[in-house]
């Protein structure tokens, strides 16, 4: 049994019309939000072993904040492939993760991480920004991963359906 963790960037910052998409900040409720994605796995201790995130700014960002509010000490590994918004970049990647790694998250974008949720659970599921899905999958190895995979949705966390 292998478990995925689905996070989806926190909330942008779009102030500054100049910079391009990819080099786009977070904002205020972005940078507070992420933190606290990342404090509520370290309470329900169900933190990943390794994290693939896509390398845009606001990603990148989002991890780091996850990081120092959930105390994750496992591995990090950040790839333009997943900057790109379907599903298939995230399964791609995915198969290629060590089967050593039980649970791993994937930090990325809309709309592929719904349709990703989707794919791998039959469930269409709102994610809006910095919303986490914890995701059980019944295979051995990551290689097993495919459209055909049909895994639980465990838990979905909306950072508004927070408490304080």
């Amino acid at each position: 049994m292998k478990i995925l963790f689905i996070l989806r960037h926190a909330k942008s910052s779009w102030k500054h019309h100049d910079l391009a998409d990819h080099d786009r900040p977070l904002n205020k409720r972005g940078l507070r939000d992420a933190v606290r994605m990342g404090e509520l796995l370290r309470r329900e201790e169900l933190l990943p072993e390794l994290i693939l995130s896509s390398s845009a700014v606001r990603a990148r960002r989002t991890v780091e904040l996850f990081i120092a509010g959930s105390g994750f000490e496992g591995e990090l590994v950040v790839n333009r492939d997943l900057y790109a918004h379907y599903p298939e970049a995230y399964l791609d990647e995915l198969i290629l993760v060590d089967d050593r790694y039980r649970s791993v998250m994937v930090v990325g974008h809309n709309p592929g991480v719904e349709e990703l949720l989707e794919a791998l659970t039959g469930e269409w599921e709102r994610m809006p920004t910095a919303a986490l899905a914890q995701v059980s999958l019944s295979i051995r190895s990551w290689s097993e991963l495919g459209g055909e995979t049909k895994g639980e949705l465990v838990n979905l966390w909306r950072p508004k359906e927070l408490s304080a």
